[in-house]
């Protein structure tokens, strides 16, 4: 229930996920005053952008003219990876090539290519990265006539181009005569429709990690700067919450939104859920308990293993360490159904262990905390009593949750001490007790979890820090 918000400014945050968008307004205190959420529509998957940039207008104009009029501060987030090609003059309309999502996978030749390139196992050589699409846009321009200019202006830098060329695929849009195409995340592509101020485009660094950004020397490594194709990536990575720019004066007149309303720079939609659970101290951690069981801590020491899918995003002068499990709460829906799981709760005894030693998997594989693509689900023998057989469901999940905290600790995370909860498992209380029971520290629902949410959080960073800094100029002036 949204709360009724005091006089001062408003921060929105606006979520892009893969089926719609929300839209959070909070005020200064983080109390959330407006939340809105609207989806794509039939035949979305036909013009991404096209819905997007729609969905975009309707969230903001859902809002009432006085809360549009309070907003000092917009931020956004995107799912992860998912990427656009754009020509830098007109990011709205010159959309050069379908927007490629999270999950679409890269020919085995650009990951090869990417691999080729990048160090051992890193995050950017996965089939799905932004860099395997961004590869497959460069060589689909080798085949374009119209594409060649700014190609050719590349490769005579004296680089090799990287990897094979696949066969040709459709790449609509290239200009014979403009600048080279510009590579944007849907987060950054997002913010630009509103400040309408792109030059060579900005990014973030948790948008920017797939693309093989180094978040820790906050610039692009050596091995990806040289390559003939760094010239479409975003020239200036900066900051989750970071200020941008304001909307432009089009925009304002548009939407009602202030003409002094900042962009800031975004997030990715699961860090945006993190931000939003108000995880501050490193130590703390969030677990969402959704169909898949996936953990996130804060910790000082950055930790990257492809073995197990852990990376790391940074946060402020903190490292977000993540790993996420097969198993969750898809297990749990192959026995029973949301009416039985409500009905058989209140008949768990967390006092009472099963000591069933189930591992919950809904097929074979686990990639975390156990690395093997072999592993067995082990969830017999089955009793014949449901509350005793989904009490030990529940403990085998947690089991593995414990596990992925103690391998986060043993590659040298900071220790854990307390554990939020996200996703609808949050709203067990028994196996909340039976959670609390085998990781050995405090372990609660966090208050908010939606990601539109965090990025609002973020908004209001932005416009905090660009008061701090305004105000810091002031005082520079009034000392001279």
């Amino acid at each position: 229930m949204a709360a009724p918000h005091a006089q001062g400014p408003l921060y929105l945050g606006l979520d892009f996920g893969t089926s719609g968008a929300r839209a959070a307004v909070i005020d200064e205190e983080g109390r959330l005053v407006r939340d809105v959420k609207r989806g794509y529509g039939e035949g979305a998957a036909a013009d991404w952008t096209g819905s997007w940039h729609r969905v975009l207008f309707e969230l903001i104009d859902c809002l009432d003219p006085a809360l549009r009029a309070g907003v000092a501060a917009v931020a956004f987030d995107g799912t992860s990876a998912t990427a656009l090609l754009v020509d830098p003059r007109d990011p709205a309309r010159g959309v050069l090539a379908p927007a490629k999502l999270y999950n679409e996978a890269q020919s085995k030749e650009m990951a090869a290519a990417a691999k080729a390139m990048a160090p051992p196992a890193h995050t950017a050589t996965a089939p799905t990265s932004t860099l395997c699409k961004l590869l497959t846009w460069w060589h689909e321009a080798d085949t374009d006539p119209a594409a060649t200019h700014w190609r050719r202006r590349a490769l005579e830098r004296g680089l090799a181009a990287p990897g094979p060329a696949p066969a040709a695929s459709a790449c609509s849009g290239w200009s014979s005569s403009g600048p080279a195409p510009l590579l944007l995340h849907q987060a950054d592509w997002l913010a630009a429709l509103l400040h309408e101020d792109v030059g060579r485009g900005t990014s973030d660094w948790n948008n920017a990690l797939k693309l093989g950004f180094d978040p820790g020397c906050e610039a692009y490594p050596d091995w990806l700067a040289r390559q003939p194709f760094a010239e479409l990536l975003p020239a200036r990575v900066v900051a989750p919450g970071a200020p941008v720019a304001p909307v432009s004066t089009a925009v304002a007149a548009r939407t009602g939104l202030p003409g002094d309303c900042l962009v800031c720079a975004g997030t990715t939609d699961s860090i945006a859920a993190f931000v939003a659970a108000g995880v501050t101290e490193a130590g703390q951690a969030v677990t969402s308990l959704g169909s898949t069981l996936a953990v996130k801590l804060l910790s000082t020491t950055r930790l990257d293993d492809a073995a197990y899918g852990i990376y790391s995003h940074r946060l402020g002068d903190v490292w977000l360490v993540g790993g996420a499990s097969n198993s969750g709460g898809a297990v749990l829906r192959r026995f029973f159904t949301d009416e039985q799981l409500r009905q058989l709760t209140p008949c768990l005894r967390p006092e009472a262990p099963t000591r069933l030693g189930y591992y919950p998997l809904p097929a074979p594989g686990e990639r975390f905390p156990v690395a093997d693509a072999e592993l067995q689900p082990r969830m017999e023998p089955r009793p014949a009593d449901d509350a005793l057989f989904l009490q030990g469901l529940l403990e085998g999940i947690a089991d593995i949750e414990a596990a992925a905290y103690r391998r986060l600790a043993d590659m040298g995370a900071s220790p854990l001490k307390e554990v939020l909860t996200a996703g609808g498992g949050a709203a067990n209380p028994k196996w909340t007790e039976i959670r609390q029971r085998l990781l050995g520290v405090p372990v609660r629902a966090a208050v908010q979890g939606e990601a539109c949410y965090g990025a609002a959080l973020l908004a209001r960073q932005g416009a905090r820090q660009a008061r701090a800094a305004k105000a810091a100029a002031g005082k520079a002036v009034a000392a001279k």
